[in-house]
């Protein structure tokens, strides 16, 4: 049944792509694809009819249920039909959206040369790759993953543009018919950051960071951009960067594209900063977690003041053979950036011992546990007024958990953290 839904919506897909003739931007890379998405749709939307891959819908059933502009069925046959019947009834005619932001992702060989069978983008844009991809253990070597993500620039054709993050060695390969447009801290970069800095209210006895700042630089332009509830640096302002980019090849100016990153809100369990108990402060960042993410999440704690910084980390999945290195290099960064680290699971157990071996101890500033909720039920007895904490981990580790049990507002938690439907809390 899976295979012939499947098969079916790329048919729907691909007649709806031809009937509307949408202009297509595509997102992939390993670290930031979703947080780029959004600063793209951000800028598109502030002067294009635009659609945007919503959830995690960024594969072979995801990508065409954003073309078509409808919902997952989940185990409903009912529910499938009905929405492949809406899916048919938007062929006749629909309002259809001049410009799709797609995330493309890609968890095992041949996933790109797929979803390329759908779509084919006007506008392909990279993101930052880091040194150990994720979903990398279904390849045979990092090599071969990432020529998989390159097949997006080898699609695009001659008038199209490849967007690529200039500070990602990986990438330096890519071959392209379309306009090559780089972005990043390099000086060579068309879209080139300059800068960035935190942003503090400005109550002087209770400063607290509200975002950060920085200039972009582009076709002689230099003008000041500011992201509020972003909080991880380099992810921030690469994401502005590639937003801004998709901005300059449709021909808008900097000060337009500026304008337009204001509307850009950071989604739940990306770096967000949330209200602890006991007037604590919680780094959200329970989304997803890979080698490069968790890293961005420590040098983001280690770079906000705090009288006391705790780290709760849950383990990394689908690292296959890096996974002990990858975890061994997060527990020596965490006990460089922390006072306290909180352990979750069996794989970040490589960290806690890297954190012993840098001098911590257990039951003193070093904890481990089995699950996020055990780790959780102990946060909110551990914390102080004042701490910074920041907590991430991959999915199936449930680290949203922790957040709730030490948020000031649980009452909030549907809008503030990630995976609150039914379905999730239930599983």
């Amino acid at each position: 049944m899976k295979k012939a839904l499947q098969i079916f919506l790329a048919f729907l897909a691909r007649m709806t792509v031809r009937r509307y003739k949408p202009m297509v931007i595509g997102i992939t890379g390993n670290v930031g694809k979703t947080s780029t998405k959004e600063a793209v749709f951000a800028v598109v939307s502030s002067t294009l009819h635009t659609r945007k891959s919503e959830k995690n819908y960024n594969n072979e059933i995801g990508v065409p249920l954003t073309i078509l502009g409808i919902r997952s069925g989940g185990r409903s046959i009912g529910m499938w039909v009905i929405q492949c019947a809406i899916a048919c009834g938007k062929l006749v005619w629909t309002r259809y959206p001049q410009v799709l932001v797609i995330e493309m992702a890609v968890d095992k060989p041949g996933d790109m040369e797929y979803l390329l069978s759908i779509i084919t983008p006007t506008i392909a844009v990279f993101t930052s790759m880091g040194e150990i991809p994720v979903h990398v253990e279904n390849f045979v070597s990092t090599q071969a993953f990432i020529k998989e993500k390159m097949k997006l620039a080898q699609a695009v054709q001659r008038k199209g543009f490849v967007i690529v993050n200039e500070d990602v060695e990986a990438w330096k390969e890519i071959k392209t018919r379309g306009i090559l447009v780089q972005y990043g801290y390099a000086s060579d970069a068309d879209v080139k950051i300059y800068t960035p800095e935190y942003r503090f209210s400005t109550d002087e006895e209770n400063r607290k960071p509200i975002g950060i700042t920085f200039k972009m630089e582009s076709k002689g332009s230099l003008v000041p951009f500011r992201l509020d509830g972003m909080f991880g640096m380099a992810s921030g302002t690469y994401a502005a960067a590639a937003a801004c980019a998709v901005g300059v090849v449709l021909e808008m100016n900097l000060v337009e594209i500026a304008a337009a990153l204001q509307q850009y809100v950071p989604l739940q369990g990306r770096l967000r900063l949330i209200d602890g108990i006991k007037g604590s402060s919680i780094l959200d960042d329970t989304y997803n977690a890979s080698p490069a993410s968790m890293d961005v999440a420590l040098e983001t704690l280690y770079a906000l003041p705090a009288e006391r910084k705790v780290a709760v980390l849950g383990d990394m999945l689908e690292l296959g053979k890096f996974t002990e290195d990858a975890h061994r290099a997060a527990g020596k960064k965490a006990a460089s950036v922390c006072n306290i680290l909180v352990t979750v699971g069996e794989r970040m157990r490589f960290a806690a011992d890297e954190a012993r071996a840098h001098g911590f101890i257990e039951n003193k500033n070093l904890f481990l546990f089995d699950t996020a909720q055990d780790a959780g039920r102990f946060m909110v007895g551990m914390i102080q007024e004042k701490d910074l904490v920041v907590v991430k981990g991959s999915q199936s580790m449930r680290m949203e958990f922790v957040v709730k049990e030490i948020m000031a507002h649980p009452e909030h938690a549907e809008e503030l953290l990630v995976r609150q439907d039914k379905k999730w809390l239930q599983s």
